[in-house]
């Protein structure tokens, strides 16, 4: 499977697109594949040099992938330096999420950065790939090997990522946003684990029997600065809250030498899915 035919949508209409789905180990649709393509849709009614800064997705159902993906945009507003567009994707079943995303021209201006990139985290050619598909390696940290530097939060999750492909220069604005696209893919990857390693009972019972039941409820991202999504960046995601049933991962994204390329957020569904005694 290539990027083309992962991020590529067919224009069906005024501000309408289709993309096609994939079948994913677990049986469905893959939310980042989702997201990805929905980003995408809303970028193609958006005119240069805007490039995505934010962006934030409401998983609605859970999306068949034996059929196509639908993306209807709605042009929200646009403005000299902002513009917003709305994404709904849809199947037969109906709308299966929701996307809100914001674009900017790009400015001159201060660069802080205060995140401070994690010290002593072992590089990825030391750590074996653990992907589940062969777009992307994954290098997962164990959590021996995390360091102890204060970061807020519980369930720390680490792990390098980067796309297989090759996808090119991330200063051409058109590559640039690919880039973003397939970060964004990747980056609805860890987010459940650091909520997994946060419940009390799941971070210590891997759940043989499916007494658990998990699912993504909603994804945001913020780009920083620009990214090469086809080189190493370290997602660094803890767990902030978890409270009826639903979990807050945040992580913060890291380029091989230290530079915060983003910030994303996530909601996570786990529930009890056992029978409730009465």
């Amino acid at each position: 499977m290539t990027l083309s035919q992962l991020f590529d949508l067919e224009n069906h209409g005024p501000d309408t697109f289709v993309g096609a789905g994939r079948q994913y180990p677990w049986g469905g649709l893959y939310g980042g594949h989702i997201v990805a393509q929905a980003l995408r849709a809303s970028a193609a009614t958006v005119d240069a040099p805007m490039e995505p800064h934010s962006m934030r997705a409401y998983f609605i159902r859970r999306g068949d992938a034996s059929e196509p993906v639908r993306y209807e945009v709605d042009r929200i507003r646009n403005g000299k330096t902002f513009c917003t567009r709305r994404v709904v994707a849809r199947q037969t079943v109906g709308a299966i999420l929701n996307l809100e995303a914001s674009f900017q021209v790009p400015e001159v201006s201060p660069d802080v950065q205060t995140i401070r990139y994690p010290q002593g985290v072992p590089g990825p050619d030391s750590v074996s790939n653990s992907s589940w598909s062969e777009v992307f390696d994954r290098r997962s940290i164990e959590p021996a090997n995390m360091p102890d530097d204060g970061r807020e939060g519980l369930g720390r999750s680490m792990s390098w990522f980067r796309i297989s492909e090759s996808i090119g220069d991330p200063m051409d604005p058109a590559l640039q946003l690919v880039h973003r696209c397939a970060f964004t893919y990747l980056s609805d990857d860890l987010p459940s684990e650091s909520v997994d390693r946060t419940h009390p009972v799941r971070s210590v019972d891997p759940d043989p029997h499916g007494n658990y039941y998990g699912a993504s409820l909603d994804h945001t991202i913020w780009f920083h600065r620009p990214m090469r999504a086809d080189h190493w960046h370290l997602h660094d995601f803890t767990c902030h809250s978890l409270t009826n049933s639903r979990g807050l991962a945040i992580g913060h994204v890291f380029s091989e030498d230290g530079i915060h390329v983003a910030t994303a957020a996530q909601e996570f569904l786990l529930r009890d899915a056992r029978p409730r005694r009465v």
